[in-house]
């Protein structure tokens, strides 16, 4: 399963994680993230210790996805070292993601 982030803990637990760290920025009203839902927890359980998966639901949360221009959701963000690695937008595939995250790390 992804781990769940908030406002309150993405520094500690996305900007300084010494792994790189995929963002999920979703909400629950969204049919493309909850369609993309199981694909991610699928990604956190098959890249444990190897990237650090976590999602965030931007209804909850308005700072961490002002601070990095979500406009649409869902959003992936790739993060290594505090920094923005790589993004996409809207549903994917796994292979996809698989993809961005292989070329980034």
């Amino acid at each position: 399963m992804a781990n769940q982030v908030t406002d309150g803990n993405f520094e500690s637990e996305v900007l300084k994680c010494e792994l790189p760290v995929l963002v999920d920025f979703w909400a629950p009203w969204c049919g493309p993230c909850r369609a993309m839902g199981p694909i991610i927890d699928e990604l956190a359980n098959e890249l444990t210790g190897q990237v650090k998966v976590c999602k965030m639901n931007v209804d909850e949360n308005s700072a961490s996805p002002s601070r990095f221009g979500i406009r649409a959701i869902p959003t992936l963000i790739l993060f290594k070292n505090g920094e923005v690695l790589d993004q996409t937008t809207g549903a994917v595939s796994k292979s996809s993601i698989k993809d961005m995250i292989a070329k980034k790390v």
